[in-house]
């Protein structure tokens, strides 16, 4: 039943669950819901009619990914302006109190504010309860990293294994080949194949967020922003009437934290006590410098809140969570002229030898020259045996605080030829000595 009293037909209902396994509507600006398998999704009942009574493989009809924000929304009106059949699809993943500002409000103010744009524009827009699995995916892999002395990204997690898998997957239902989303990159055919390259605008540039896409996703993806300026971004929502979306922040955070990560990771791990245990500050050479609080709560680089006080500033060098212990040195020790790397995938394997490569190891740190070689795992690791493949990279000059857990991304000019993820630097020397 529709909540204003009237039905649809049982024929179409029934050919609507048999098709495309929709189990929510939306009619208008009022809603009816049906509860299957922990997901809601929102179809304006227009678009319902049509895309069950004629044929929805339209070459045109594109599927993006609306967070509610300034980029996502201006990708939806500049997509239908080129003529595009847009279909909205938000993804409810995490709740925080902040997304929440009213008495009584059901849903995050993000999908209220997707679903009134949505509303606005006159489009498709769907709702996806996530949770569960954005939990099982992307939050555990955060917790097991930072167990394991590692420091992740989650963003490099969620983009491959979470977010671009769900759009490909509603797309494929929905009958969109395209998938369009608000990042700032640039893809770029070339030899029949689809390469991700820079966005124009160097400060907001997300290439390093999507190493991991693979080229069957990637080659249904538009990315409108790519070749666009944030400030020509807000300059064009200000111009079509929304002033106030065009003035809106933006947040540089986690999204499934507020406030400090060593404080969420104690909320996701009941037995934190039992498994995040006070052990050993150390120096370069294993003298004992002093007590830390568990090696969870540090990261590479850092200098603030170690807890220690030597008389002159200090960084974290290594962290051992094996041995429980976490190295600290002076800010010359930080620096490395290379770095070994693991997992990794690229794309593009010729453009990988000879000159012209460049490596970026952490988001918003500037490409710096280097060559690459593959090598064989001399030691084993707790995530890695002896004999697997790794990459060595030799850097054209010092980069400072290369952190196990983050990524590495590699580019020849502004295209993105590979990636991996940053591996322990244990044994570096011999590796050295070896090639």
């Amino acid at each position: 039943m529709l909540s204003d009293g009237g039905c649809l037909p049982a024929k179409i209902k029934k050919r609507c669950c048999r098709l495309r396994r929709i189990p929510f509507f939306f009619v208008g600006k009022r809603s009816c819901t049906i509860k299957k398998r922990d997901r809601t999704v929102g179809l304006p009942i227009f678009h319902y009619l049509c895309a069950v009574m004629k044929d929805t493989s339209m070459k045109k009809r594109v599927l993006v990914g609306m967070s509610g924000g300034i980029d996502s929304s201006a990708v939806c009106m500049m997509l239908q302006e080129q003529g595009y059949e847009v279909v909205g699809l938000t993804m409810r993943v995490w709740d925080l109190p902040r997304h929440f500002v009213s008495p009584g409000q059901e849903w995050p103010g993000f999908i209220e504010e997707a679903r009134a744009l949505a509303a606005r524009l006159g489009m498709e827009h769907y709702v996806v309860d996530e949770r569960e699995a954005f939990r099982a995916t992307v939050v555990r892999d955060f917790v097991e990293q930072y167990l394991a002395g590692r420091t992740p990204n989650p963003c490099v997690m969620c983009n491959p294994l979470f977010k671009f898998r769900v759009l490909a997957e509603w797309a494929d239902r929905l009958h969109c080949p395209y998938i369009a989303t608000g990042h700032y990159v640039r893809t770029v055919a070339d030899g029949g194949r689809v390469f991700l390259h820079c966005g124009v605008d160097e400060c907001k540039d997300q290439s390093y967020f999507l190493w991991r896409l693979e080229a069957p996703v990637l080659s249904r993806c538009l990315f409108p922003l790519g070749g666009m300026r944030k400030t020509e971004v807000r300059a064009y929502l200000d111009a079509r009437g929304f002033t106030l979306k065009a003035r809106e922040g933006e947040s540089m955070e986690v999204c499934f934290i507020d406030g400090d990560y060593r404080d969420f990771l104690r909320e996701q791990v009941p037995d934190w006590a039992e498994r995040v245990r006070p052990g050993r500050f150390v120096d370069s050479a294993g003298r004992t410098l002093g007590m830390h609080e568990g090696c969870a709560n540090y990261t590479v680089g850092q200098r603030k809140g170690l807890g220690i006080a030597l008389g002159h500033p200090v960084f974290v060098l290594r962290i051992n969570a094996e041995k429980n212990t976490v190295m600290l040195g002076d800010a010359g020790q930080l620096l490395s002229s290379a770095l070994l790397l693991e997992r990794a995938q690229i794309a593009d394997e010729q453009a990988l030898t000879g000159e012209g490569v460049s490596v970026r190891v952490r988001y918003r740190s500037r490409p710096v020259a280097c060559s690459v070689r593959r090598v064989q795992r001399l030691f084993a690791e707790s995530d890695g045996a002896v004999g697997d493949e790794l990459l060595l990279v030799r850097l054209h000059e010092p980069v400072s605080a290369v952190t196990p857990g983050q990524s590495a991304v590699l580019y020849r000019g502004d295209r993105l030829i590979g990636g991996a993820y940053i591996a322990s630097q244990r044994g570096l020397s011999a590796y050295l000595e070896e090639c």
